[in-house]
């Protein structure tokens, strides 16, 4: 399945241990999708291959979870992601959380992460060969 604006897809399953006493997926949990997303996103992009890459350091500065429908155990949907937007040290992703058979969108989140130098504690700039990894113009 394929969605509009999106090129990547990672597809996750419903976890018995993920939900909660209503029988549906515990709230937090959609956060854990993405960042499962968001690895599998970054591996695809062969990021790991960049010398830049290893020096990097991500720190989450926001995420924004817009809830529309609840996964129920042994779901299946597909995480979409996209990064949204690189500005000079933050990185901005889109994650869909989509039903694998009905195609309902149930969860749209979005994730800001600085690039962190470890050494001084402040953000750096996202070197030229990642933001044209993350983010191609063509």
């Amino acid at each position: 399945m394929t969605r509009p604006g999106f090129i990547f897809s990672h597809r996750l399953r419903v976890r018995y241990a993920e939900i909660d006493g209503q029988k549906v997926v515990f709230n937090s949990r959609y956060l854990e999708y993405a960042d499962v997303a968001l690895s599998e996103y970054w591996r695809w992009l062969a990021l790991a291959e960049l010398p830049e890459w290893r020096t990097m350091e991500f720190h989450v500065a926001r995420a924004t979870v817009d809830y529309k429908a609840p996964f129920r155990y042994d779901d299946t949907f597909d995480a979409y992601v996209r990064t949204a937007r690189i500005g000079t040290s933050s990185v901005t992703s889109l994650i869909d959380l989509v039903h694998a058979d009905t195609g309902a969108l149930h969860t749209v989140i979005e994730l800001v992460h600085v690039n962190v130098d470890l050494d001084t504690g402040r953000s750096a700039p996202i070197p030229a060969a990642v933001r044209a990894r993350m983010m191609p113009t063509d």
